[in-house]
């Protein structure tokens, strides 16, 4: 019997910025962490997750609509994103 883990995909490291065209249709990507971001891109479906949505308000809150890294940034820890969305079903 398995288990099925969360459809987050890790960014290469070393990678230049991304393009739209690095993200595959029905996903978004998102930089997570306090002092060094790290690239996740995530299914779409997250948005309807309440408490996914409350990290965004956070991020609103905190960067408002001028992202330093070109995308959205949650200003959580990466280990507290990844307990989060581990609940969330794609």
């Amino acid at each position: 019997m398995g288990f099925r883990l969360p459809s987050i995909v890790h960014a290469k490291k070393n990678q230049t910025p991304s393009k739209s065209l690095d993200v595959p249709k029905g996903y978004f990507a998102v930089y997570v962490g306090e002092s060094k971001k790290k690239r996740f891109v995530i299914p779409i479906s997250y948005l309807n997750q309440s408490s996914f949505q409350d990290l965004l308000s956070l991020a609103e809150e905190e960067f408002g609509y001028d992202h330093p890294m070109g995308g959205i940034t949650i200003p959580c820890s990466e280990d507290a994103f990844l307990d989060l969305t581990s609940g969330f079903s794609v």
